[in-house]
């Protein structure tokens, strides 16, 4: 399961950061998890309240914002959010399409104290 070593990764990356800005702990942390990233919102829980214990984090909110896919189409133009995980233009039916948003995982904010 990856989500563990994910979760490890963001761990380090708060501590980091709360100890840049002189936190004692992170009361909050909000991640944005593209549909397509790979990554399974509940697995990325569990091993967040399994590994968060004894850290900076210890307490701290865990929020996941999980966005859906954003295609842009090379023949409209279109940019479309899609429900359904699909590469195809729902306007014109091209297959010539790019991805916008929804393949990556971002950590988009900490609320520190």
């Amino acid at each position: 399961m990856h989500e563990y070593s994910i979760v490890q990764a963001l761990l380090t990356q708060c501590e980091d950061i709360a100890r840049e800005n002189e936190a004692e702990s992170v009361t909050k942390i909000v991640v944005k998890i593209g549909r397509m990233s790979g990554v399974e919102p509940h697995l990325l829980e569990i091993a967040f309240n399994t590994f968060k214990e004894k850290t900076v984090c210890d307490g701290a909110e865990f929020v996941m914002n999980v966005q859906p896919l954003v295609i842009e189409c090379s023949g409209c133009g279109t940019q479309t959010t899609l429900e359904e995980i699909y590469y195809k233009c729902p306007v014109c039916e091209s297959l010539e399409v790019r991805v916008i948003d929804g393949e990556e995982m971002f950590l988009m904010s900490l609320e520190m104290e």
